[in-house]
């Protein structure tokens, strides 16, 4: 039997999705049997655990090395202090590194995989090379732009561009050239190119699973609102919402209808604040009509998350690659993106220049991005439909064709 190696990179959920995603389709395209080991830590080790609870043998908690939290997303002090120096419960990044590395090593020697597959997780890279074993990277940065306040991270981003280069092959998530919504967090070298593949995004190929349309789904169906995505680690989450709400109490924001989707799954967040300035429960509002103006929601399921995506005016990102993928290519919406860290961007100044969303780093920003979008509509409608038709949703498929391709190519 064939054995599949999968290490999921930690942080952020876009490389848990993703890997679930190709999981999906996998067996499609690979004939021969074969069992998936998955590699990661913290949160995604425990959706791991969740997801597949019949084979926790073949879950393996590697503490991959991470940025340190900070208020808003990761704390680039203190996770430069994590250098040399033990971080809020943290080993110094040079002993994490170590151990980590043993813990792969031990991993690779005892399951002696035909193909790995990472996600993020560039020591499986080493590794894998110096086994001669076929790897297979998916991302969407290689070289991310840095701008002034972040150079001194310059060196960094060489040496983790060094460990990708190590793959077998490197699938990019993303659209060819001129349609790559990640083109500025690439910047490939020359060395590369013969390595590369532009699979497309790894959108949720499954059909969403029609339900009896829910109370959220009604109250808002004949409304114009925004829709506005927390997502991320808790430190992103906390650090957007905080954004966000600096922004809804601004005297422009007081008649623009918003739902905020926490990416939390706790029903106590539920609720709905009308413009009497009361809150009310979902159910309540529906029944006495209120005249709503916030919709704050945990958890959205896939058929709410696609009616509000299909409705909405606008979306709110924090320029999650994923994400801006689902609502650029899959929704044909506007996006205002509120970033935390360069990628983010990066990411967000390549839509802008497209005229498929805005740009807003400031409080003013984002109400001015709300009235640009509002009055600019019919031209982000036209770019939008164009950058659609040349979306690629497969990344799934497309991978799983290229992991039963290099197998193929290893016997």
């Amino acid at each position: 039997m064939l054995k599949i190696g999968e290490f999921i990179y930690p942080w952020g959920s876009g490389h848990y999705s993703r890997m679930m995603r190709l999981n999906e389709v996998l067996g499609d395209h690979i004939k021969e049997k074969f069992e998936i080991h998955f590699s990661s830590k913290d949160d995604v080790y425990e959706k791991l655990l969740k997801k597949f609870p019949d084979g926790r043998e073949k879950i393996h908690e590697i503490l991959m090395p991470t940025p340190i939290d900070g208020k808003f997303g990761p704390s680039v002090s203190m996770s430069l202090m994590n250098l040399l120096l033990p971080i809020s419960k943290n080993p110094s990044l040079v002993r994490q590194i170590a151990n980590y590395l043993r813990e792969e090593r031990k991993l690779y020697n005892k399951e002696k995989f035909d193909l790995v597959i990472n996600d993020g997780d560039m020591g499986s890279n080493i590794l894998a090379k110096n086994r001669n074993i076929p790897s297979l990277f998916v991302t969407n940065q290689f070289r991310p732009k840095l701008y002034n306040s972040r150079s001194y991270l310059y060196p960094s981003l060489i040496f983790v561009a060094k460990q990708i280069a190590k793959a077998s092959k490197i699938l990019v998530a993303d659209s060819p050239p001129p349609y790559t919504m990640c083109e500025y967090n690439l910047n490939f070298i020359k060395e590369v190119e013969e390595k590369i593949t532009y699979v497309g995004h790894f959108t949720n190929s499954k059909q969403i699973k029609k339900e009896l349309i829910s109370d959220l789904e009604t109250l808002v169906k004949n409304d114009e609102f925004g829709y506005w995505m927390r997502t991320g680690n808790k430190s992103t989450n906390d650090g957007t919402g905080q954004r966000y709400e600096e922004v809804f109490h601004q005297d422009e924001m007081r008649e623009e209808k918003r739902i905020i989707s926490h990416a939390r799954n706790d029903p106590n967040i539920d609720s709905v604040i009308g413009k009497d300035g009361k809150k009310y429960l979902i159910s309540e509002a529906l029944e006495k009509k209120i005249d709503w103006i916030q919709i704050d929601i945990g958890f959205l399921s896939e058929q709410e998350k696609d009616t509000i995506l299909n409705l909405c005016r606008y979306a709110v990102v924090n320029g999650s690659h994923t994400v801006m993928g689902e609502i650029l290519g899959g929704k044909s919406r506007p996006i205002i993106g509120i970033p935390i860290y360069d990628e983010h961007t990066n990411n967000i100044r390549w839509a802008e220049e497209k005229s498929l969303g805005v740009l807003a780093t400031k409080t003013k920003q984002v109400i001015q991005a709300i009235s640009t979008i509002k009055e600019n509509y019919e031209r982000f409608e036209e770019n939008l439909n164009e950058f659609s038709r040349n979306f690629v949703p497969n990344g799934a498929e497309n991978s799983a064709k290229i992991a039963a391709q290099t197998l193929e190519e290893k016997r």
